[in-house]
């Protein structure tokens, strides 16, 4: 992967619609006592972006992820906000409203997720093949057995996995190529959203960059928008049209990616820049200003620290 974390020169297409806005979600985990995972987050994602969420662990990012796709479980708990999903057709779905077989039937065909450490997430005794083609069973019924597999073949190549191993077994495939059949199994049935949790944790940096210039080229041709999740603040810079960077469950800097590297805002963030290493000086050290934040307390009058 390439160490110049600039942006590059105009990022991704133009911004379009809206097509996802969270607006002041809550999430807490009711333990005791009560931790306060997500707190008064408001974004927005439009048509062919990619969105960049940036923090370290423990803060946040994908707790906002599972609560945006309902696929959180006690005992976290949604206790107020709204996720909104604003379909092609003009159409606008409250997220948080829907019954389980509206649910089902919206994901993977309107908003698709791979998750952290999704290259094993794939069964290891059943063939790729046939786990491909669960997600079309489900969702489209009716479609025929042999166009089911003509599917299932070109979204393989669209990743770069040659069609020919489609009835290999998981074992079988590096796991680069693992990843990449996740990704595949995510754009199945052509979803506006696409949500990326660490997609390349665990790879090595020459297969990492392999499948992330993919999904920058899949996201060019098939018009998608990517919230991409992930620590690694410079990837984003080079890769987003527009980053958030969480803290202690909230947004503090929420920004193009130019901005971000080149004006950032709060300290955090210029904090977490300021701990990457760079081609021409020496790494510096993350030196967070204070203990982490009690996730059970309400922040302090004001927020977060924003100065240096």
């Amino acid at each position: 992967m390439s160490t110049d974390t600039r942006p590059r020169p105009g990022g991704g297409p133009a911004a379009g619609s809206p097509v996802l806005t969270v607006d002041r979600l809550n999430v807490v985990y009711r333990v005791e006592p009560e931790v306060r995972a997500v707190r008064d987050v408001s974004l927005t994602l439009h048509r062919g972006e990619i969105l960049g969420l940036a923090g370290e662990s423990g803060c946040g990012k994908t707790t906002l992820a599972y609560a945006v796709n309902r696929l959180h479980r006690p005992p976290a708990e949604v206790v107020s906000g709204a996720v909104t999903f604003h379909d092609r057709d003009g159409t606008d779905i409250d997220l948080l409203a829907l019954d389980r077989e509206e649910l089902r039937r919206f994901r993977w065909a309107k908003l698709s997720m791979v998750f952290q450490g999704a290259m094993n997430a794939l069964n290891p005794v059943i063939s790729v093949r046939a786990q491909l083609e669960d997600v079309l069973t489900t969702h489209e019924p009716r479609m025929r057995r042999r166009a089911r597999r003509a599917r299932c073949a070109e979204v393989l190549e669209l990743v770069g996995v040659d069609p020919a191993r489609m009835d290999g077994f998981p074992h079988e495939f590096s796991g680069g190529m693992r990843q990449r059949v996740m990704i595949a199994m995510a754009l199945l049935l052509e979803p506006q959203v696409v949500l990326m949790d660490e997609p390349t944790t665990a790879l090595d940096v020459v297969v990492q960059r392999g499948i992330l210039d993919e999904v920058l080229r899949l996201r060019d041709e098939m018009g998608y928008a990517v919230v991409l999740i992930t620590h690694d603040l410079p990837l984003l810079l080079e890769l987003s049209d527009r980053i958030a960077v969480m803290l202690d469950g909230e947004v503090v800097e929420y920004a193009a990616a130019e901005e971000v590297y080149r004006r950032p805002a709060h300290a955090y963030t210029r904090r977490l820049l300021g701990s990457f290493p760079s081609l021409t000086g020496d790494r510096g050290a993350f030196v967070r200003s204070g203990a982490p934040a009690d996730p059970s307390a309400d922040p302090a009058p004001g927020g977060h620290d924003d100065h240096a």
